[in-house]
């Protein structure tokens, strides 16, 4: 992680002038050019999709089950089956766990609501666990204060693209026999101690959107060793795999009992990838390995400027530690204590005037969110958290202290794409000089 470079107060002389919000000039001072620009589209891509387009075979699978094949192969794993989102491959995984009526599953809450909200329609109920205040993964302890005999399994989000904390996460899964669901949705590509993550649970998810570090347009994965999983998910949404045929789609399906329920998805559900979606992601898949290096490197580079100035905290992992960030979908920071007391957003806007993309806070607390603990949304009576639970597991302001503190410690950074030490620099320059002033905009609020 430590690459040479000239330090940023030659480049950029204006660190010890007034902050941009108060008057002073810019940090950041060049045009970007193309150093934010995703997904990468070329001439590959458009002539992919243009083949399957004027093929007709938009709605087919063969080039589908083509990208499948190569991603399981990239992802170390047996079974990969391509979803038309990230939403279905975790409602498939879900399902391809057993997860059902009056099941728990433990998530976090500062999330995306596809990581936990799926298992609402298969009739069962969400648990939250607090996080690592650094990681800002599930913390491992509090996972195993959650768990009850009603505990199914547990979603380890991969959150911003820092790897959780897999051993501890799949020993508790161990001593309490619960099934372990990796959402790597931003972290592909991304190391837990030298191991690709989705590989280390019983089955992962992921979408593969166009913002994504896999940027495929609008797609998902599901990735599994496991072929009781896999063909749970792929009866479960994959009608069109089940009957036995010939070609391709021979022997997707094994299990007897599944195999005589053929040609009616079991949830009701057509979850199969668009073609167009699967030819871009045979192309994007790629090329992710030399563009997920350069991205690593860029990032690591901007956070190697900071890595001394009190108050900003990178959210990486130690470079000693094996564990890597991936494509870093979704780059953030941490306010720590040396920076004082300055409000996040007031930072943030002050970063923003100098030039730097950012925003402050991480995704909305689930935990305390009216879907989650008012919402009837099926017509049982109640509210559907508790519609099929044993107990009423809703959790109210203060039950997660720790993910309710980081929401108001968190920073997202620039993002990105191309290794350019110069401009980089300048970006990395508008952070420094806005944690060298913090104290005046703590002032501010005194």
């Amino acid at each position: 992680m430590g690459i040479e470079r000239s330090p940023i107060t030659k480049r950029n002389p204006s660190l010890s002038s007034p902050l941009a919000i108060h008057g002073g000039p810019k940090a950041v001072q060049s045009d970007a050019g193309d150093i934010f620009d995703w997904p990468i589209v070329t001439q590959q891509d458009e002539t992919a999709v243009l083949e399957v387009l004027r093929d007709g075979r938009m709605s087919a699978l063969d080039v589908t089950l083509q990208l499948e094949q190569e991603f399981a192969a990239f992802s170390g794993v047996r079974f990969a089956l391509g979803c038309n989102n990230g939403t279905a491959s975790l409602h498939s995984a879900m399902f391809g766990c057993g997860v059902g009526v009056g099941d728990e599953v433990i998530c976090q809450s500062p999330v995306i609501w596809a990581s936990a909200m799926p298992a609402f329609s298969l009739g069962a109920t969400v648990v939250f666990a607090d996080i690592d205040p650094h990681t800002l993964t599930l913390d491992p302890e509090d996972v195993e204060r959650k768990i009850t005999e009603h505990t199914k399994a547990i979603v380890a989000v991969h959150y911003f693209g820092y790897p959780c904390d897999m051993d501890g996460i799949m020993a508790v899964a161990s001593r309490h026999d619960i099934k372990v669901i990796e959402d790597l949705s931003h972290a592909h590509g991304a190391l837990f101690q030298g191991r690709k993550v989705g590989t280390i649970g019983d089955v992962a998810a992921m979408s593969a959107m166009s913002e994504k570090g896999l940027a495929i347009g609008e797609g998902g994965f599901l990735v599994t060793d496991d072929r009781e999983i896999y063909e749970r998910a792929v009866a479960f949404g994959h009608y069109e795999r089940t009957e036995w045929m010939a070609g391709p789609l021979r022997h997707q399906i094994v299990t007897p009992d599944l195999q005589k329920l053929a040609r009616v998805p079991l949830g009701g559900y057509k979850y199969r990838m668009h073609q167009l979606s699967a030819a871009v992601g045979r192309v994007q898949l790629e090329h992710f390995p030399q563009r997920m290096t350069q991205i690593q490197r860029s990032m690591n580079y901007f956070w190697d400027l900071l890595e001394d100035v009190p108050g900003l905290k990178a959210h990486r992992p130690p470079a000693d530690s094996g564990s890597t960030m991936g494509g870093w979908y979704m780059p953030h920071g941490l306010l720590a204590d040396e920076v004082g007391e300055v409000e996040v957003n007031r930072f943030c806007q002050a970063v923003k005037a100098e030039g730097a993309p950012t925003t402050p806070g991480m995704n909305e607390l689930l935990h305390l969110h009216p879907v989650f603990n008012e919402a009837d949304i099926y017509g049982h009576g109640k509210p559907t958290r508790i519609a099929h639970s044993r107990r009423d597991v809703r959790q109210p302001a203060g039950s997660l202290p720790v993910s309710e503190r980081m929401i108001n410690r968190v920073y997202s950074v620039p993002w990105f794409k191309h290794y350019r030490p110069p401009i980089i620099e300048e970006y990395a320059s508008a952070f420094k000089k806005v944690a060298a002033h913090a104290a005046e905009l703590t002032a501010e609020f005194i």
